[in-house]
């Protein structure tokens, strides 16, 4: 039974604009539905806040802030907000409809999945929280259910309803807004989040896509937020064995308990995601796991590519998850009181020295003792760390090794002081006694909090990566446009533009010149010689398809091209003909006798244009002839003359 024919909003007319058609899911704070926006004629997604909750003014206020904070970010990889509004007891927001499915959806059908699918949702996921960390906006809620996946492939992010301005973030006594498996340490103890508790859910939604289940499970939200604040994150691999270890530490970093250890925000671990990613062999990105399972397409055959499960064509837009309740929803968390202090330790009483001679032989023996257990403590089973500070990581590792001892982890930091790449800090320090076999956590400076993007414009795209490198920023997301000044193959601009500070590994996106576009022009029904020749002469490199195709056109003409003429190309674009194998023969269906619609219509549903000859003074609707007989073949697409009766 279709549950939305018993909404009531359905087929209403929101506001006197937004006619809703359908709804598409429900969740703990609102209710979203395929609309049309009347007024420009565009299908788009309408979220509606729950009555019972519009006279919450909390709630309207999150709602407004979300309109106007995703509004602010423009960014290709979040979903747009068009509109918002209110409607008597309803309050709306317009957004963008993504035509697809959401990473929850793709994870039930598919288990886990490749690192290469995990890191190709995973990295326009940070690109749009990046953009909208570096706007000063947090989003709080993230989650499979809210990375919607588009039928041409695009990755969006969506439901920034709990947003919030990095800097007005407050902590709430008692409770927090947020979904339970992906919250991090922070907002469970305190109530805070700033751009690291994204970048934690990232974490989270990573180890998820890698191994197909939650890194923390349990029957009760309780349970789940109690493994949160006292259980790491496992490794990825401890559940997909061979699992490469740079994806490990990528989890690690992004999962880390205390908030000083991640990546600052979701720019920076994007540059670790890639960084992760350029040390991984084709092999290591495309090992299927074994908890995933292959996407069958409609043939049967297994397709171990896309991500888009087949059967799935819902919208981009999400309210929550209906399925493991509450671990899966956005809600408001009730906090655990605090657990009792650690009962405090009392030393035994000493035992009254026996006298006598055994007392003496006793005080002997115990001097011996308590001398070995001196030696043993302070030279038997310690040693030194070595002096570690200022030293290369890798010259660092070497010491220790030589020392008997090895790094346990390193973490990393800004320093003002140590240059990029040297050790700051380690834990024990540098001098202090370890025991023998010990492990030492290494402090690494990431060198000054910001650096300054330089500038690259004009360069070419190779020497400028080389200069944004030497910059301690990592080249981002290549995108190409015409420019009729910078050469093709050029920097044309920087985003952030140069000049502009940011944190050191921070990615730069890179616009590229394609050059001067270029008119494409037509010639399609010319012969391959004259269409190929035409096309070089206009600077464009030309390529025949093997294959051939049925076409009005003659056979061995071009039927069609890969640019349509009047389309704007760069020189040196590729243009692909594909050359006609002459048109279909159809039989000519049989008219006479008939009336001239009827004649039409059969004429032009057998695929021919049709012309209507009428003898001088006739009146007749009548056909008495036609110009190809009844059975006889005809180009298809050509045109059938036929005659009506009468005329002198």
């Amino acid at each position: 039974m279709d549950t939305t024919l018993q909404d009531p909003l359905v087929g209403h007319v929101l506001d006197g604009r937004y006619r809703i058609d359908a709804r598409i899911a429900v969740g703990g704070m609102a209710t979203v539905y395929r609309a049309v926006d009347t007024r420009l004629d565009r299908v788009l997604a309408l979220k509606v806040m729950h009555p019972t909750l519009a006279a919450d003014a909390s709630f309207v206020d999150r709602f407004i802030r979300e309109a106007k904070s995703v509004a602010r970010l423009a960014h290709p990889n979040v979903v747009g907000v068009f509109d918002q509004g209110t409607d008597g007891a309803y309050v709306y927001l317009a957004m963008e409809y993504v035509a697809g499915c959401t990473l929850r959806d793709v994870l039930r059908e598919r288990g886990a999945l490749q690192p290469r699918a995990a890191l190709d949702i995973l990295e326009p996921v940070l690109a749009a929280l990046g953009a909208a960390h570096r706007a000063g906006f947090v989003h709080r809620d993230m989650k499979p259910e809210n990375v919607l996946i588009g039928d041409d492939g695009r990755v969006k992010v969506a439901d920034f309803g709990l947003v919030r301005a990095v800097d007005t973030v407050t902590s709430t006594t008692g409770s927090v807004l947020g979904t339970v498996s992906y919250l991090a340490p922070e907002q469970i103890e305190h109530g805070t989040a700033d751009t690291r508790a994204d970048v934690y859910a990232c974490g989270v939604v990573l180890y998820e896509m890698l191994t197909g289940a939650k890194p923390h499970t349990g029957g009760t939200p309780a349970q789940v937020l109690y493994q949160h604040l006292h259980e790491d994150v496992p490794a990825p691999s401890a559940a997909v064995p061979g699992l490469a270890v740079e994806l490990d530490e990528l989890v690690a970093g992004a999962t880390a308990r205390n908030p000083e250890i991640r990546p600052y925000d979701a720019v920076d671990l994007l540059a670790q995601a890639r960084v992760a990613r350029a040390a991984l062999s084709d092999e290591q990105l495309d090992a299927m796991p074994p908890q995933g399972r292959a996407a069958v397409t409609h043939d049967g055959a297994e397709d171990r590519t896309s991500v888009i499960p087949r059967a799935v064509n819902t919208t981009g837009a999400t309210t929550g998850s209906t399925d493991d309740e509450p671990l899966n929803r956005t809600s408001r968390l009730q906090m655990p009181p605090p657990g009792p202090a650690a009962p405090r330790r009392t030393r035994a009483g000493a035992l009254a020295p026996r006298r006598g001679v055994f007392a003496v032989v006793a005080a002997v023996l115990l001097a011996l003792g308590i001398g070995a257990g001196v030696w043993y403590i302070n030279s038997g089973q310690f040693t030194r760390v070595p002096s570690l500070l200022g030293q290369t990581e890798k010259e660092a590792t070497k010491r220790l090794s030589a020392a008997g001892l090895d790094v346990k982890k390193v973490q990393r930091a800004y320093s003002e002081t140590y240059d990029r790449g040297t050790v700051m800090n380690s834990d024990p320090a540098s001098r202090a006694r370890i025991r023998d076999n010990g492990s030492v956590t290494l402090v690494v400076s990431r060198g000054p909090r910001t650096v300054k993007v330089p500038d690259v414009e004009g360069l070419p795209l190779a020497k400028a990566k080389a200069e944004l490198k030497k910059a301690a920023l990592a080249p981002g997301i290549v995108t190409r446009a015409f420019d009729d000044d910078v050469p093709q193959g050029s920097v044309v601009r920087t985003d952030p533009r140069a000049g502009t500070e940011r944190h050191p590994d921070s990615a730069i996106a890179v616009v590229v010149s394609k050059g001067t576009r270029i008119k494409v022009p037509d010639v399609t029904g010319e012969s391959v010689e004259d269409a190929t020749s035409e096309l070089e002469d206009a600077g464009f490199a030309v390529k025949v398809a093997s294959a051939r195709i049925t076409s009005p056109h003659e056979a061995g003409a071009v039927a069609k091209q890969s640019a349509a003429g009047g389309s704007e190309l760069a020189k040196g674009d590729t243009v692909t003909l594909t050359v006609s194998k002459g048109p279909r023969m159809v039989p000519v269906p049989d008219v006479v006798g008939e009336s001239v619609d009827d004649a039409k219509r059969a004429l032009r549903d057998a695929g021919f244009e049709v012309e209507v000859d009428r003898p001088f003074l006739s009146f007749s609707d009548e056909i008495a002839g036609q110009s190809v007989e009844e059975g006889d073949k005809a180009p298809e697409g050509s045109t059938i003359t036929i005659r009506t009766k009468g005329g002198l």
